[in-house]
């Protein structure tokens, strides 16, 4: 018999084998329950978006950057489109090409067939054929360091409605911060809060989510900031939902131009602008 773990009504539970969160015989290790558990609460993030969306147009697109083994993408599509008639398209930007491989498999596979897979970098699919001019929601899930960067560089230039970001790894910020310490920044103490590397590496972290938040109100998106679940789950846990409401953008910009001169960084002005 199924154990229950917590599976969404609908939910095929052969998709989830698949995708090696259940197992065979629907035993769910640690880990699984753990990656689930958090898929599912982007999930709950992601439907009312995606539930907008239906009732402006039929068709929904989506595009999710550092896809990885796609579960986001599968349990998007399982919960959402399956079924239905041409009413979403689903995208996953992967760069491994077994993983791409790994998916166009199980889409064709589940009859999925609005999904489909690219095999190339964030940065690279800003010019891909492919992709319709404009997407309705764009997603990065743990996109390493500056892919998350360029995640919201294509959200912008796709003109965007929803944005969903959880940053990892951001090490550039942190990297110009150790290059530039010995500058100095007129009688600031501030140098203080990244002279040691851990810290570093920790408010490096911390501002460049402020300034990717910065960066799109600055677009006319209004930026909500949460945790995606638990610490005990993940510290990799920073949920940033942004959506375009062409709000006033000025003061924005000035923040973000004053923030990047005050820790002496204004050479990455064109990194978040």
């Amino acid at each position: 018999m199924m154990k229950n773990y917590e599976v969404r009504p609908g939910q095929s539970v052969e998709l989830l084998q698949e995708l090696h969160i259940l197992t065979r015989d629907g035993k769910m290790n640690q880990d699984s329950r753990r990656k689930l558990k958090q898929v599912y609460h982007l999930l709950q993030f992601i439907e009312p978006l995606i539930r907008e969306r239906q009732t402006e147009h039929d068709h929904v697109t989506l595009v999710d950057h550092g896809a990885g083994k796609s579960y986001l993408g599968f349990l998007l599509y399982d919960s959402f489109f399956k079924g239905t008639d041409n009413h979403g398209s689903i995208w996953g930007i992967e760069t491994r090409d077994e993983l791409v491989s790994r998916s166009q498999e199980l889409a064709s596979r589940f009859g999925f067939t609005g999904m489909s897979f690219l095999n190339q970098s964030v940065a690279e699919s800003q010019d891909s054929q492919v992709l319709p001019n404009r997407i309705d929601i764009v997603t990065a899930l743990h996109a390493c360091d500056t892919a998350t960067d360029d995640a919201i560089r294509f959200a912008l230039n796709k003109r965007a409605k929803h944005v969903v970001l959880v940053p990892c790894c951001q090490a550039e910020v942190a990297s110009f911060l150790r290059k530039n310490k010995s500058q100095p920044l007129a009688d600031s103490v501030l140098p203080e809060l990244w002279r040691h590397p851990l810290h570093a590496r920790e408010f490096g972290s911390q501002l460049t989510n402020v300034l990717r938040c910065l960066q799109l109100e600055a677009h006319g998106y209004k930026v909500t900031v949460t945790e995606l679940v638990g610490w005990e789950h993940s510290m990799k846990n920073e949920l940033i939902v942004a959506t375009f409401q062409n709000r006033r953008r000025e003061g924005f910009e000035r923040k973000l131009t004053k923030l990047l001169e005050s820790v002496g960084l204004p050479e990455m002005a064109s990194r978040f602008h």
